[in-house]
């Protein structure tokens, strides 16, 4: 009798360790898919207001530990505080929302929170019903029990997470407890941030690009970023100490991007792909509000196109563009539905004061990730066909507008993944090719697209070490016909091993007065204040070849 016991009591064990390890692993499994993770989208206001937030922690050892609550009364902030980073503990965020017009007297809103050990009751005078009431993790609510008008505009509305001792919030009408959650976290998982929204939506500012009245205008390129969940981990870095201390990626890029800001004075940014280093970033909105965060605080407009890590393990690329296109001077968005990738757009830059005639056009392409096809292409993708025909019919259409402007309308494009035409050593080039191209096997056209509707100049990233701008000619006529650049790796978080290679960023300094383009780079260590490989590469709207200069 006793052995049966036994025996029963180990195969009941046996079968629970089963279920729990096939939970686990499923789980850890469906995490580790790129574009798994269904992150938290905070709801527009709509009327809805917060009336309770609290958290919930449970052990992923423990079967009967659940960090679930009524899905009917609880709606749950998909974000593991812990980042899944923690072998045996999850946590998270819920919060418990009402429409405006529903709330009865009985009814109580949040209308404040905060994080810390100390009872905020005890230093601020409060009346009785509205004492702070403690909640897990430090986290403190405040909640009024009179949902006046005058409530209803301090009133939380959405309720987010954001992680890393260097988070930012990026969003109007957003506000960041720079205290963390209390929770018993290792030093590899980055600290968790609440972070809320008092009254309604508040209208992005997107300003319109426009020719300066000296008909000037500055594009900088950030290729390669690299951000990380957290402050991030050095790469290849030179020199491998910052300031006399530890080499911290997202800092040290994030100061270099900010000094040229200062200095150079952009009119646009562009971010060229790999802004978020999927590995390293597990909150994609945490890398993201970081550069958003610096650009915005420089009231610089600002586009971006995805590269082939923005998305690896982390928020999709639909997703991720949701959150950007929702930004103050983000002028980045989706693109068609009907055609491949994400990020398929144009933007116009209006000529000088109050003109509503474009004087330059911008492309933007989704130049993806990884080949669809391996076995015969191996390597990364193309730019597929209904991109490009996309591509020609949208420049078409523009053609007659854009006559309308009084001087020479230029047309530039910017992509991710270097175009096969990249590769070819016998054309002329100016500046480093330190490391092989990897652009795609398969050759989709995308070239002779972009000669055929007439852009001068079309500027990649990817290969961080490349920082070359190549002239592609007329095979038959050896014609100038376009441009190929490489923006240099900028960031930290990415590699630069090849050759002591220092991280830079890309200028193209626009003169509309003469159609004219010269671009040159910036370095974030040595001669600091130089413009390395400077030329001119177009002129009288013209592409030209390498010359002496100016």
């Amino acid at each position: 009798m006793t052995r049966r016991i036994v025996r029963t009591i180990t195969q009941l064990a046996a079968a629970a360790l089963f279920a729990f390890l096939i939970i686990f692993f499923l789980d850890r499994n469906f995490r580790l898919l790129p574009n798994a993770v269904h992150e938290y989208m905070p709801q527009h206001h709509h009327g809805l207001v917060v009336t309770d937030v609290t958290i919930t922690q449970c052990s992923k050892v423990n079967l009967f530990s659940s960090c679930k609550l009524d899905p009917d009364l609880w709606h749950r902030v998909e974000k593991n505080l812990y980042l899944d980073k923690s072998w045996v503990s999850s946590a998270y965020v819920h919060v418990q929302r009402k429409k405006e017009e529903e709330l009865t007297a009985d009814d109580k809103v949040v209308v404040g929170l905060t994080v810390g050990r100390l009872d905020p009751s005890n230093s601020a005078k409060g009346q009785a019903d509205e004492r702070w009431e403690s909640r897990q993790a430090g986290l403190w609510v405040l909640r009024s029990s009179k949902p006046t008008a005058s409530d209803s505009k301090k009133a939380v509305t959405a309720v987010d997470v954001l992680f890393g001792d260097d988070a930012v919030e990026a969003r109007d009408g957003w506000e960041l407890q720079n205290t963390p959650l209390l929770l018993e976290t290792g030093p590899d998982i980055p600290s968790a941030h609440i972070t809320v929204r008092q009254g309604g939506d508040v209208e992005p500012i997107k300003p319109q690009p426009r020719i300066n009245n000296n008909g000037k205008f500055k594009i900088m390129q950030l290729a390669d970023l690299h951000l990380s969940t957290g402050v991030g981990h050095c790469r290849d870095a030179v020199p491998d100490e910052y300031e006399g201390g530890a080499c911290l990626a997202d800092l040290r890029t994030l100061d270099f991007v900010s000094k040229l800001l200062d200095e150079e004075k952009p009119d646009l940014v562009v971010l060229s792909g790999d802004q978020v280093n999927g590995d390293t970033a597990p909150d994609a909105k945490s890398a993201i509000f970081k550069y958003a965060h610096l650009l915005i605080k420089h009231k610089i407009p600002y586009v971006s196109i995805f590269g082939n890590h923005d998305d690896e393990k982390t928020l999709s690329r639909a997703g991720q563009m949701e959150i950007i296109e929702q930004l103050p001077y983000s002028l980045s968005v989706a693109g068609p539905d009907d055609i491949d990738g994400v990020g398929n757009y144009y933007i116009e830059v209006l000529a000088q004061g109050s003109s509503k005639h474009s004087a330059l056009t911008v492309y933007l392409l989704d130049s993806h990730a990884y080949s669809p096809d391996e076995r015969q292409w191996s390597g990364y993708d193309w730019i597929k066909k209904n991109q490009i025909d996309w591509f020609r019919q949208t420049a078409e259409g523009l053609k007659k507008k854009h006559k309308e402007y009084t001087h020479i309308h230029m047309d530039l494009a910017f992509i991710h993944i270097p175009l096969p035409e990249y590769r070819e050593k016998d054309s002329q080039y100016v500046g480093a090719w330190r490391e092989g191209v990897t652009a795609p096997k398969f050759n989709s056209g995308f070239r002779d697209a972009l000669v055929e509707q007439g852009v001068v100049m079309v500027s990649c990233g990817h290969d961080h070490a490349n920082e070359y701008c190549m002239l592609s000619a007329d095979e038959n006529t050896n014609n100038p016909e376009l441009w190929m650049c490489y923006g240099g790796g900028a960031g930290f978080g990415g590699y630069g091993g090849y050759g002591e290679y220092v991280r830079r960023v890309r200028l193209f300094d626009i003169d509309m007065n003469e159609a004219r383009i010269t671009t040159y780079k910036r370095m974030e260590y040595g001669d600091t204040a130089g413009h390395i490989d400077q030329q001119i590469i177009v002129d009288g709207g013209n592409v030209i070849p390498p010359r002496a200069k100016r």
